[in-house]
């Protein structure tokens, strides 16, 4: 079977749509590179629409819902573009583009990252559809894992398939969820005020969501201290880093780190 060629233009796509995950990705070897950068391609392309503040929620209910079953079969590119239909003018270039992202995805990993795409478009399904209304830690974890666990599962069945790495669900799962959490506490009041939107759960002050973080991020810190595979130490360590920085900053009364903090992160990871 010849291999696919996979596209420079999606590794284009994906340095403009995150320099945090572009770099993590150029440290994996080519066959987890190219599932790791379309698997990312395909979850950003749903995330936009879940995120978009032109669509009203029951129109995101209704079309993550159907791309979350187009995932299940083989990909129908005429059929998602229809299901676009009402949104598909006001849709960035990542999302129109989801076929190509499939396609680019190598043969042996493809339902691995279809299998996640389409729980966490669930999930996103679910949630927008709740005006994303979290009231209890279960909910703040149940939402946290679509997003964002999710990843971490697949990541791990992605490193034992490619490279023979175990690694432990729960703390995978505990990895996607400290980045997630150090999302949503850069993030409140922008989401509270833009979107009218909190994921803090009743009763719990900012203390409690940084808390929240900090037993997460722990997970993440174990997670990473069982791998052994260089390349994948490398690519988990760069967010992870990063997401321990930013939770110092906020901690400090700060918004975020600067660009030159970032710059000075990746360095560091790379000298490791």
């Amino acid at each position: 079977m010849t291999e696919k060629k996979f596209p420079k233009d999606a590794m284009r796509v994906l340095k403009e749509t995150s320099r945090t995950f572009y770099i993590p990705i150029t440290f994996l070897e080519k066959e987890l590179k190219h599932s790791v950068a379309s698997a990312y391609l395909i979850l950003r392309a749903i995330d936009e629409i879940e995120d978009h503040e032109e669509v009203d929620n029951d129109l995101k209910y209704t079309i993550l819902m159907q791309v979350s079953e187009l995932f299940k079969e083989p990909f129908d590119e005429e059929k998602y573009l229809e299901i676009l239909g009402p949104v598909k003018d006001i849709m960035p270039e990542v999302t129109l583009r989801l076929s190509e992202w499939i396609d680019a995805c190598p043969d042996r990993t493809l339902p691995i990252v279809l299998d996640c795409s389409s729980e966490m478009a669930f999930g996103m399904a679910k949630w927008a559809k709740a005006n994303w209304d979290v009231h209890t830690r279960e909910d703040l974890d149940e939402y946290t894992y679509y997003v964002a666990g999710r990843v971490g599962v697949m990541l791990s069945e992605l490193w034992e398939l490619c490279a023979g790495e175990k690694t432990d669900r729960d703390l995978a799962i505990g990895y996607g969820r400290g980045l997630q959490a150090v999302n949503i506490l850069r993030n409140e009041k922008e989401d509270l005020d833009e979107r009218g939107v909190s994921f803090v759960p009743d009763g719990w002050s900012r203390a409690d969501l940084f808390d929240y973080a900090d037993e997460n991020l722990a997970k993440a810190d174990a997670y990473i201290d069982s791998i052994h595979k260089r390349m994948i130490i490398l690519f988990a360590r760069l967010p992870l880093a990063l997401a321990h920085k930013s939770l110092k900053a906020m901690k400090n009364g700060r918004e975020k780190i600067t660009r030159k903090e970032v710059e000075e992160t990746v360095e560091e990871v790379k000298k490791k």
